[in-house]
């Protein structure tokens, strides 16, 4: 369960009356600190921790940080919008209960995700967190609806001992190899435990398809819960590796050329208790709701790269046939279609279809990429928008009178184009509010300046161990 209330000043009761029985606990595990885990606009995953006897100010009071992480950049420089960016000003971090897990792969800490709030006890306008648990709470209230989601983490295992800056696989053999199982055998075991330590449910771990590259699927959860688990799972993968000897990227590309790692988005409709994409009346059991629900989120696809592919090293990975869903198309089960459409085996479909979202890689703030697909979604239900054509294979293949009369069209190419995109959105700035949309629209903008002028090799080795 996740918390979907604000933070107040002073705590919550229900928190003040757990906060003693969980510090004695986390005590008496020996955890010394508490890691309080943010992402920033840019998708940086940043900390600030407290020692375990501080937790019970933390949460009555929060603990300080600057506003102006909203527009560091992935490497630090720090931009500027009207109300952002300043040295001014401070806000409070409070930590969520109900997400808090002593961390099996780091001895001595527990992990907390964290809402902000101004020191009026306002919300932070520019709270990621914040903005998906508003987007799910007012779903909730305005169209009855719930969510489960989960997002797939890709990444890619290097030698530790390499040089500097360097990528050297920790390990041979071919895609979704045996021979890479093996090599990794020890290091996946103990992940594999430590997620369960941490009540991860994983539904697969394997080699994937790059080199030195694995994937974890894990279960659904309601999306504030999912992007919560999303930045523990990498916390833990990092920390795994790291008492194995070897560093890991989740950087979307590791080079120039090759296949990238993806961070897709796994989500499904729900309305007391029903799966609103199974038993429907509509294509491949749907119902009418989930159609202009997947038909909203297609049709915004080319603005939400820039949520979701939002690194100028994303555009290496989001390039046709390579799996990554560079094309405004859906199909069951089509791998290389933006929206797939997932059904489901027989005798499951109830419980497992969803919708898969493919352009997404884990340079992405996973609030923020979570809210925008939720806010697109929702516009296509209030307006009750139709699901077009599907398609089968591979729509590279299409020439360009065939791919219109599809609608389909090549999502962004580079990261400036997604910022119009993005800039001419009126649903996807209405429902991020005009203090988070304009962070975006500058941070992605700091990010092609410090890039200008690069090479695409230059650009995937810039960003390769940033995330």
């Amino acid at each position: 369960m996740t918390t979907l209330a604000d933070p107040v000043p002073g705590g919550r009761p229900a928190d003040l009356r757990r906060v003693a029985a969980l510090t004695a606990g986390l005590a008496a595990q020996g955890v010394r600190g508490i890691v309080l885990a943010y992402v920033d606009t840019a998708g940086v995953g940043r900390v600030k921790t407290i020692p375990t006897a501080r937790l019970e100010a933390a949460v009555s009071w929060g603990v300080g940080m600057s506003p102006v992480f909203d527009t560091f950049l992935a490497h630090d420089t720090i931009v500027t919008t009207d109300v952002l960016g300043s040295p001014d000003g401070d806000l409070r971090l409070y930590p969520d209960l109900d997400r808090l897990v002593v961390l099996a792969a780091q001895p001595g800490w527990a992990w907390a995700p964290v809402d902000r709030i101004t020191q009026e006890g306002e919300r932070h306008p520019g709270c990621s967190r914040t903005f998906l648990r508003r987007t799910v709470t007012d779903a909730a209230a305005r169209h009855g609806l719930t969510f489960k989601a989960a997002i797939e983490v890709e990444w890619a295992f290097g030698l530790g001992s390499a040089p500097p800056g360097e990528f050297v696989p920790a390990v041979p053999g071919p895609a979704y190899g045996a021979t890479r199982q093996v090599g990794l055998s020890d290091c996946t075991a103990d992940l594999l435990a430590a997620l369960a330590a941490q009540d991860v449910d994983v539904d697969q771990l394997h080699p994937e398809y790059a080199a030195g590259q694995f994937e974890v699927s894990v279960g659904a959860l309601d999306p504030v819960a999912a992007a919560d688990r999303s930045v523990l799972v990498r916390q833990t993968i990092r920390a795994v590796a790291a008492r194995h000897g070897l560093r890991v990227s989740f950087a979307p590309a590791m080079s120039a050329e090759g296949v990238g790692n993806g961070g897709h988005l796994h989500l499904s409709c729900w309305r007391d208790g029903v799966n609103l994409h199974a038993g429907g009346e509509r294509r491949y059991g749907m119902t009418p709701e989930a159609e202009s629900f997947a038909a909203g989120v297609l049709a915004r696809m080319p603005a939400l790269t820039a949520v979701t592919a939002p690194s100028p090293a994303s555009y290496l990975r989001l390039r046709p046939s390579r799996w990554a869903g560079a094309f405004t198309a859906w199909g069951r089960e089509t791998r290389e279609a933006a929206l797939r459409v997932v059904t489901g085996t027989a005798g499951r479909r109830e419980q497992d279809a969803n919708l898969e979202v493919k352009p997404v890689d884990l340079a992405a703030n996973p609030y923020l990429a979570l809210g925008c697909v939720l806010a697109a979604g929702l516009d296509g239900i209030t307006a009750g928008l139709p699901l077009p054509e599907e398609i089968t294979g591979d729509p590279a293949r299409y020439g360009p009178d065939e791919a219109a009369a599809l609608g389909v069209r090549r999502l962004p190419v580079s990261l400036p184009e997604a910022v119009g995109e993005f800039r001419a959105d009126r649903v996807l700035r209405a429902a991020l509010g005009p203090v988070l949309a304009d962070a975006v629209t500058a941070v992605r903008l700091g990010e092609v300046a410090a890039t200008g002028g690069l090479t695409d090799d230059q650009v995937a080795a810039a960003y390769r161990w940033t995330y």
